[in-house]
C-alpha cells in the first residue's frame, strides 16, 4: 500500500521534499498517526521537534492535516485511516489579517 504525503514551508525545509511516497504492507491498518510516526523515524529531530509538543509528545495543534483535500478534523483526527493512493498533506497554520 502507498500513501503520498505532501509537506509545506518548514517541514519541506526539514524534508528536503515537496513530497514523499510511503510504502506499507497491505495487512497492517495505516492512519495519520502511523504515517506521522513513521516520518518522525526517517527525518529525526527536525521533524518530531516542528510536529510534536516536547512536553507532551502530543502533535502541535497549530498543523492541519488533510487526506485527499479533506480535513481529518471532520473525520478521526488523527486515528483516520488511509487507504492505498491516498495523498496526506501536512499544512503549517495558516495566517491571515
Amino acid at each position: 500500500m502507498k500513501v503520498s504525503v505532501r509537506f509545506f514551508t518548514t517541514l519541506r525545509e526539514v524534508t528536503g521534499k515537496r513530497e514523499e511516497v510511503l510504502e506499507f504492507s497491505k495487512s497492517e491498518a495505516v492512519t495519520v498517526e502511523k504515517v506521522l510516526e513513521r516520518l518522525a523515524e526517517r527525518y529525526g529531530r527536525g521533524f518530531t521537534e516542528y510536529v510534536y509538543d516536547g512536553k507532551t509528545g502530543e502533535v502541535k495543534g497549530f498543523l492541519q492535516f488533510l487526506v485527499n483535500g479533506r480535513s481529518v478534523s471532520t473525520i478521526k483526527g488523527l486515528k483516520t485511516e488511509l487507504a492505498d493512493g491516498d495523498v496526506l498533506a501536512i499544512l503549517p497554520p495558516v495566517g491571515g489579517g
